[in-house]
């Protein structure tokens, strides 16, 4: 697999990182590494980063929006809103898809996407 010019490691700033990675373990089924209470490494299987203390950022603010795949949106959703998620954006329809937009407890916005037509 080519490596060379790819997105290697993805950092976000969260007012709590401990809180983002309970969001994501419990929601997505992250795994992380903990470096302290200012810094926690995760692995989503495929990509890896981390959360650092910090002023997390949104797309209103001219973030990037990183955008996770889901094969049916429902379940995603719910497992988001169980787990201290906010839903920013309900589900919408694009050229390819739908999707939402969440905001997680240490307060970075993302989005789920699903190819799918409904669930």
């Amino acid at each position: 697999m080519k490596r060379e010019g790819r997105i290697d490691y993805v950092e976000f700033g969260s007012r709590d990182p401990a809180a983002s990675q309970r969001f994501f373990e419990q929601a997505f089924g992250w795994r992380f590494e903990d470096y302290g209470p200012d810094y926690v490494a995760f692995d989503d299987g495929e990509l890896q980063g981390g959360f650092f203390r910090g002023n997390p950022a949104t797309s209103e603010t001219g973030a990037p929006l990183v955008v996770l795949y889901a094969a049916q949106l429902a379940p995603v959703q719910s497992a988001v809103e169980a787990h201290g998620g906010t839903v920013v954006k309900p589900v919408f329809a694009f050229p390819g898809g739908r999707r939402f937009q969440f905001v997680e407890p240490g307060g970075n916005e993302l989005a789920v996407w699903s190819e799918r037509e409904s669930d």
